[in-house]
């Protein structure tokens, strides 16, 4: 299993369970993660995706987009792209 840095987290907005990521690198809806961090560990299927409040299917370098997470995540976690 190989893994490559995508992002980090910058905020995260526990109500509503959703990271806010600062994307390196390209993230794709269906794409499995791994979100790694001092307390964090968590590796889930990207399901949801926003930027600017509109829902899209890929995230370029350099956007910060909103993810919905399974777990608390917390600012700085790294997010990395899992291929099998």
């Amino acid at each position: 299993m190989k893994e490559k840095e995508i992002g980090r987290v910058f905020d995260f907005f526990a109500k509503i369970g959703v990271a806010a990521i600062k994307v390196t690198g390209p993230l794709n809806i269906g794409d499995k993660i791994h979100i790694k961090g001092g307390t964090t560990d968590i590796t889930q299927e990207v399901t949801s995706m926003q930027s600017h409040n509109k829902n899209i299917e890929k995230a370029k370098k350099g956007g910060e987009i909103g993810i919905k997470v399974e777990d608390r995540v917390r600012k700085n976690d790294k997010i990395f792209v899992v291929k099998e």
